[in-house]
């Protein structure tokens, strides 16, 4: 079993930065990537990133791409996002997963262990 727990979420005014972290612990040994969804209001969980846990191989959804970078540091995952705008408005969940190939990482049903979620809130 693999435990999540993000930090990182607040308010902040569109065009800011945030960072994002997510300390994985337990069978760490066990995953073979980790990912970040966020999901809005009556909306559904949508992904935004991820990388592989040995590799380091990264994919970005087109909607974040240029602005948010996913990174791994050590045990802990990062979600850069810079630029921020007010549809960025979501909870952050990071997830882990134990099968691969790196672009099933992008479908929220490959991930077995989710963190509790932090708030992002960009104002305008």
């Amino acid at each position: 079993q693999v435990q999540l727990v993000e930090s990182g979420g607040g308010l902040v005014q569109a065009g800011s930065s945030l960072r994002l972290s997510c300390a994985a612990s337990g069978r760490t040994s066990s995953i073979y990537g980790m990912g970040w969804f966020r999901q809005a209001p009556g909306k559904e969980r949508e992904f935004v990133a991820a990388v592989t846990w040995s590799g380091g191989t990264t994919v970005h959804a087109d909607s974040v791409k240029g602005r948010f970078t996913i990174s791994r540091d050590n045990a802990k995952v990062l979600l850069q996002m810079n630029s921020l705008k007010p549809e960025d408005t979501a909870v952050y969940y990071c997830a882990a997963a134990t099968r691969g190939p790196i672009m099933a990482l992008s479908n929220r049903f490959v991930y077995s262990s989710w963190g509790q979620g932090t708030q992002v809130t960009v104002s305008s």
